[in-house]
């Protein structure tokens, strides 16, 4: 059950979001156990960011949820692809690119939780 969370303080055309949904549906691979069958992805454009002070430049906040845990290798790999996904598809330098990642342990789907 993962959720992403894209929020970039630039204007994201459909076909962006369509490119940058499918990415992340092949790259939640890189958690054991996690595929794009049960993937929610959300993208936000045009939010207020601002980083280091700077709401001019380009930047992203990617929020990463699954439910259970994973390892640091799997959370490295992820965090690379989404970082290059991130920065390919918005030209969005990746040193303004922040991941976040939360582990879930109780989590509803279809009137029940897990």
């Amino acid at each position: 059950m993962p959720f992403i969370n894209v929020r970039a303080n630039v204007e994201i055309p459909q076909e962006k979001a369509e490119q940058i949904k499918s990415e992340l549906g092949k790259a939640i691979s890189c958690i054991r156990g996690k595929s794009e069958a049960w993937l929610m992805v959300s993208i936000e454009d045009g939010c207020r960011l601002y980083f280091r002070g700077d709401g001019d430049t380009p930047a992203a906040f990617v929020e990463v949820k699954i439910y259970g845990s994973a390892g640091r290798a799997e959370y490295d790999a992820l965090t690379a692809q989404i970082t290059a996904i991130t920065s390919d598809s918005l030209s969005i330098s990746p040193d303004r690119i922040y991941v976040k990642y939360e582990e879930v342990q109780n989590w509803g789907y279809n009137g029940h939780n897990f």
